[in-house]
C-alpha cells in the first residue's frame, strides 16, 4: 500500500468521524425520542388495557340493556375495570364500557353517520356537494367533535359523549328515506337502578324527511329524577365541531367562518369575530346557534328557546394551524332547564347544509341572517335581498352558465342605472362648457384670501346658466350602495361555487392563471388575470373621469394621485377575492366605457354651451335656500 493509499484512508476515516459526530442526536434530541418512545409505550399499554375490558365486557356482560344490579354482584364482574367504571360514573358504570358501532341515516340531501359512543352524528356528509379538490364533502371532523350532556349523578359529573348508546327497536345500519317520507331513528343511554322494570334512560331520537336539510334531534329524559343530583342545577349540552376545509383558499374560508346565534325574544341576529379567536356568554335565551364556514353551516335550533347563559368560542387550534384539511374549531355549552318530571323532552333540530339564501330563507328563523349580505347597512342589504338575489335566481333558472348569468345581470343594473348615469354626464358637460368662464373667475381671484369672493362668483355664474353643480354627484351616490352590495353578494354567493367561466375554475374564488414562486407581500403568490383586467379598466376610466371633470374647478392637492392609488390597492385586495366579483366589476367599467362613448355621440356640446348661454340672459328667481345661501355667504365674508 503506497503513501497515497495511506492519506485516501486516513481522509476518509476523519471525514467519516466527523460526519457522525456531526450527525450524532444532541442531548436534547435524545431526551424527546425518548419522551416520544415512552408516549408511544403508555399508548400502547392503554390501549391493551381497554382491549383486555372490552374482552372481558363482552365476556362478563351478556345481559342486554336495560342493566339491572345483579350485574355488579357477579363474581366475574368485580374486576377492576367494573370498579374503575363504578367508582367514576356511578349508575352509568356498565355503558361506560361497550363497542363503538355506526348508523346512518341518509336522505336525498344529507347522509348523517351516528356513533353509539356519546349518541352523536359522528359525520355529516352533503351529497349534492364536494371539496374544493373534488372529495365527498364532510363539514366536521368526527375525531375532534363530540355533542353530549353535562350533569352530576350520584355527585358524580357525567359527560354522555363519552358514554356508548344503545339502537332502539334497529336492526339495520343503515337507513334511507326519499321524497316526502320520513324516518325515525333513537340511541339510548341506560342508568343502572334498582328498579329493573321502569328503567332510568336517556333518549336521542333523530328524525330525517327525504326532502330536507333539517334534522330533528329531541333529548328524552326517562325516569331520569331517580339519577340526578337534586342539589345540582349543572345541566347542559355541550357541543363541539373541528370544521374541515371545503375551499381552495384556505385563509379566506377561516376569515369567513365564526360561530352566528339569534335572540329567541326580538330575533336579532349576532355573531362572534370572523378574523381572531373569539369567545362570549350569551346572558340573553337563544333561538339557535350555528358554526358557519363560509359556504355551509351546522345550526341547533330549540323548539322553543334556549335559556340565557350559553358560553359560546370560535379558534383555530395552534397544533392544527398547519393542516391542510383543517379550517377552524368551534364550541358551544348549551344550558338546559333542569327538570324533575318522570319524562322531560327536550325539542330540537339540527340544520346540516349549505349557506343559501332561498333555502334557508324558507324555515322562516332568519337563518339566511347568516349570509353576509350588508344586513348592517339598510340601504345595501334591500338592493340584493329585493334585487339582485330575485333576478340572479330567475336567470339560474335557464340553465345559463354563470359567467353568462353575470353578463347579463350586469346589462340590467346598467341599463337601470342609464338615467342616472345621463344625468350625471349631462351636468358635467355642462360644467364643462363654463370652463373658459371658471377660467376668467380664477385669473380674477387669484389670492387665498379671496376664496370667498370666487366662491360666490362661481356659484352666480351657475346658478344663471342653471348648471346644479351638485347634480353630477348624486347619481354617483345613488350608484355607490349598489356597488357595495355586489362587494358582498359575489363572495358569498354559493350559486358560484366550483362554477366555471373562461380561464376561471370557480368563480366564488380567485382564478389563479399564473402561480409564482415567491409571495408578494400585500399580493400573493398568484396572478390574478380577472383582478389585473379590473384594474387595468379601472386606471382608463379614472383617467377619463380625469379627462371629463377637468371643468377648470381646482381641485384638492393630492386627489388626482389618489384617484390612482386606490385601483392599485385594490388589485391587492382582490387578487385574493372572488373572481365572480373582479369579473363583475371588469364587465361594468366596460359597459360604463360604452356608456361614455355614445353619450358623446349624443350630447353636442357646441349647442349644449349655446343653450347655456342663453339661460344666462333670462331673469332667474332665486329660491329661499339660494337667498339664504348667499346670506351666509356675506356674512362669513364680511368677517
Amino acid at each position: 500500500m503506497d503513501r497515497n493509499s495511506i492519506v485516501g484512508l486516513v481522509l476518509i476515516f476523519v471525514i467519516f468521524l466527523g460526519w457522525s459526530l456531526w450527525m450524532a442526536p444532541s442531548k436534547e434530541e435524545l431526551e424527546k425520542q425518548q419522551r416520544i418512545q415512552d408516549s408511544l409505550r403508555e399508548l400502547q399499554l392503554k390501549r391493551d388495557s381497554i382491549a383486555r375490558a372490552m374482552a372481558e365486557r363482552q365476556a362478563t356482560l351478556k345481559t342486554a340493556l336495560p342493566v339491572d344490579s345483579t350485574i355488579l354482584k357477579n363474581p366475574l364482574a368485580k374486576d377492576s375495570v367494573v370498579r374503575v367504571a363504578t367508582k367514576k360514573y356511578g349508575p352509568f358504570a356498565a355503558a361506560a364500557l361497550g363497542k363503538e358501532e355506526f348508523y346512518v341515516l341518509e336522505n336525498d340531501h344529507i347522509r348523517l353517520k351516528l356513533s353509539t359512543r356519546g349518541g352523536r352524528p359522528w359525520s355529516v356528509e352533503l351529497k349534492e356537494y364536494k371539496t374544493f379538490d373534488s372529495l365527498p364533502l364532510i363539514l366536521f371532523d368526527s375525531i375532534n367533535s363530540s355533542l353530549g350532556l353535562n350533569f352530576f349523578a350520584s355527585r358524580k359529573p357525567i359527560n354522555t359523549s363519552v358514554l356508548f348508546f344503545e339502537p332502539v327497536n334497529s336492526n339495520l345500519h343503515h337507513l334511507k328515506v326519499a321524497g316526502n317520507d320520513s324516518l325515525s331513528f333513537a340511541l339510548r343511554l341506560y342508568a343502572l337502578t334498582e328498579d329493573s322494570l321502569k328503567p332510568s334512560y336517556i333518549e336521542y331520537r333523530y328524525t330525517l324527511k327525504g326532502n330536507d336539510y333539517m334534522v330533528g334531534f329531541d333529548v328524552r329524559m326517562v325516569h331520569m329524577e331517580r339519577v340526578l343530583d337534586p342539589t345540582s342545577t349543572l345541566f347542559n349540552l355541550q357541543w363541539n365541531a373541528d370544521m374541515l376545509r371545503q375551499e381552495k383558499n384556505l385563509e379566506n374560508e377561516r376569515n369567513e367562518s365564526t360561530v352566528y346565534y339569534c335572540y329567541s325574544t326580538d330575533r336579532e341576529v349576532k355573531y362572534l369575530s370572523e378574523t381572531k379567536d373569539d369567545k362570549k356568554i350569551i346572558t340573553t335565551s337563544l333561538k339557535w346557534l350555528s358554526f358557519k364556514t363560509k359556504f355551509f353551516v351546522s345550526s341547533l335550533i330549540a323548539q322553543n328557546a334556549f335559556p340565557g347563559g350559553a358560553e359560546v368560542s370560535t379558534f383555530v387550534r395552534p397544533e392544527r394551524a398547519d393542516d391542510l384539511r383543517y379550517s377552524e374549531s368551534m364550541n358551544a355549552i348549551i344550558p338546559l332547564e333542569y327538570n324533575f318530571n318522570s319524562s322531560v323532552n327536550y325539542g330540537m333540530q339540527f340544520y346540516f347544509g349549505p349557506n343559501k339564501y332561498k333555502i334557508l330563507k324558507a324555515y322562516g328563523l332568519r337563518l339566511e341572517r347568516q349570509i353576509p349580505l350588508g344586513w348592517g347597512f339598510i340601504l345595501m342589504w334591500p338592493i340584493n335581498v329585493y334585487a339582485v338575489i330575485p333576478v340572479f335566481n330567475w336567470l339560474s333558472t335557464y340553465g345559463l352558465n354563470y359567467g353568462i348569468i353575470i353578463l347579463i345581470l350586469t346589462i340590467l343594473l346598467k341599463l337601470g342605472l342609464l338615467p342616472l348615469t345621463y344625468f350625471s354626464y349631462l351636468s358635467t358637460a355642462k360644467m364643462r362648457a363654463l370652463k373658459p368662464e371658471i377660467e376668467e373667475i380664477n385669473k380674477k381671484y387669484p389670492k387665498k384670501e379671496d376664496a370667498i369672493k370666487k366662491q360666490q362668483a362661481t356659484m352666480e355664474l351657475y346658478r344663471k346658466a342653471g348648471v346644479n353643480p351638485m347634480a353630477g354627484c348624486l347619481p354617483m351616490l345613488l350608484q355607490f350602495p349598489i356597488l357595495i352590495a355586489m362587494f358582498r353578494f359575489f363572495p358569498s354567493s354559493i350559486e358560484l361555487r366550483q362554477q366555471p367561466f373562461l380561464w376561471a375554475h370557480d368563480l366564488s374564488s380567485y382564478d389563479s392563471v399564473l402561480n409564482l414562486p415567491f409571495n408578494i407581500p400585500f399580493y400573493g403568490d398568484h396572478v390574478s388575470l380577472f383582478t389585473l383586467l379590473m384594474t387595468i379598466s379601472t386606471l382608463v376610466y379614472t383617467w377619463l373621469q380625469n379627462k371629463q371633470m377637468d371643468t377648470g374647478q381646482q381641485q384638492l392637492p393630492g386627489m388626482k394621485t389618489m384617484m390612482y392609488i386606490m385601483p392599485v390597492m385594490f388589485l391587492g385586495i382582490f387578487n385574493n377575492y372572488s373572481a365572480g366579483l373582479s369579473y363583475y366589476y371588469f364587465l361594468a367599467n366596460m359597459f360604463t366605457f360604452a356608456q361614455m362613448y355614445i353619450f358623446r355621440k349624443v350630447v353636442n356640446e357646441e349647442k349644449l354651451h349655446a343653450k347655456i348661454q342663453a339661460n344666462k340672459v333670462k331673469p332667474i328667481k332665486k329660491s329661499a335656500f339660494q337667498r339664504r345661501l348667499e346670506e351666509m355667504a356675506k356674512q362669513r365674508g364680511m368677517k
